[in-house]
């Protein structure tokens, strides 16, 4: 191998493994890069921990002495030549704790929360669309302090704890030695900066509450249940922060004449027995008003008349379902002397004095659907 590990860490080939492991922690507690930031240091210390790796594994060390590649099976980690096996982080923080790296002083900004309202609309609003003006109770930046949460005429004071990094440093004995490790200023809360004088409107959050007035457009073709999203009309966050998301939730109140199914209106309309058979010309409500529908002679009960392009529209696209509109046919229950006669001779004329009866097939009774009950059909 062209790297001696025995001599990065400056043992004898036939080292012990607790001599190896005393080796290696003398030479970590002199080249962590928590101690020595210098980067010919820094590659020093990769160097010792990769020499750690192979030596103080009995495969691996083996392979080593034989001149192989102690890194052949499990491959070669990435920049720096760790294993990738090699649990680098994990030993970082198990020993180092996590101050390889600063954090640095926390942003007092956060972002507001998203809001739902319920809008309820009626059929019609919803399918041709419609304007809102909704009142909203929100948070809003405070107009004391612009969120920056001081009194007026005063900022946000520097630390004196951490000075105005937001985080302090701490000595701690461990096996390795002393180790400096890092935690969030507990004088500052980690934001690096504190408020001496908070604002007398919001106390220090920048923002509060109040009531407003927004006018929202609501899109033709919007359904029960329906979530509309307007970006950044929701709650500002404290600090002076972005503020979230304002969801406006689609309640649709029910028609007394249609019932929507998708963007296609549905209705049920009962002619009597005379204008099914003899057909008519009837009078139909539509969302557009009224409009007249030919009613064809023999028209039978259950039949739908459809009305194209008077259903709602399409959501952001153009066009429009469908009115489809139910036949019930009404039998007359009771009839005067006259009425019952002019039908007798009706009957007569269409040999229909005792009609046969027609059945459909698939169609079960009543005592049919009980006795299979019974047998556990």
């Amino acid at each position: 191998m062209a790297t001696d590990y025995y001599a990065v860490l400056g043992v004898r080939r036939d080292a012990s493994t607790d001599e190896i492991k005393k080796a290696y922690r003398r030479l970590a507690r002199e080249l962590h890069p928590d101690v020595n930031p210098d980067p010919q240091t820094q590659e020093r210390f990769k160097e010792i921990t990769q020499a750690y790796d192979v030596l103080s594994d009995t495969e691996k060390r083996q392979m080593y002495d034989m001149g192989a590649d102690p890194f052949a099976r499990g491959g070669v980690g990435g920049a720096g030549g760790f294993g990738a096996g090699f649990p680098f982080s994990d030993f970082m923080d198990a020993f180092f704790g996590t101050g390889a790296g600063t954090r640095g002083p926390r942003s007092r900004a956060r972002r507001g929360r998203n809001a739902t309202i319920r809008v309820d609309l009626d059929l019609a609003e919803c399918s041709f669309g419609t304007t809102r003006d909704l009142v909203v109770d929100t948070a809003v930046v405070c107009p004391t302090c612009s969120g920056e949460g001081t009194a007026p005429g005063t900022h946000p004071e520097t630390c004196d704890v951490c000075g105005g990094r937001g985080e302090i440093s701490q000595v701690t004995r461990s096996f390795l030695g002393q180790v400096m490790t890092s935690r969030p200023c507990p004088a500052c809360g980690g934001f690096g900066t504190v408020i001496r004088r908070p604002c007398p409107e919001c106390d220090a959050d920048g923002r509060v509450r109040t009531r407003r007035t927004m006018k929202v457009r609501i899109p033709a073709g919007v359904e029960d249940g329906t979530h509309i999203q307007l970006a950044g009309e929701g709650e500002v966050g404290s600090g002076g922060g972005p503020a979230g998301d304002l969801f406006l939730e689609i309640v649709q109140r029910p028609h007394p004449i249609f019932e929507r199914h998708g963007d296609d209106l549905h209705c049920t309309m009962t002619v009597p027995m005379t204008a099914a058979a003899l057909g008519a010309t009837l009078s139909v409500e539509t969302l557009d008003g009224a409009r007249e529908v030919d009613l064809r002679p023999g028209t039978q009960s259950g039949q739908v008349i459809p009305l194209y392009g008077l259903g709602s529209r399409h959501l952001n696209d153009s066009g429009r379902g469908d009115l489809l509109i139910h036949v019930t046919v009404e039998t007359p229950i009771k009839l005067d002397e006259e009425q019952e006669t002019v039908l007798r001779q009706l009957a007569k004329l269409r040999g229909e004095e005792t009609p046969p009866g027609r059945f459909a097939p698939g169609q079960q009774g009543f005592f049919s659907r009980l006795r299979d009950a019974f047998n556990g059909r």
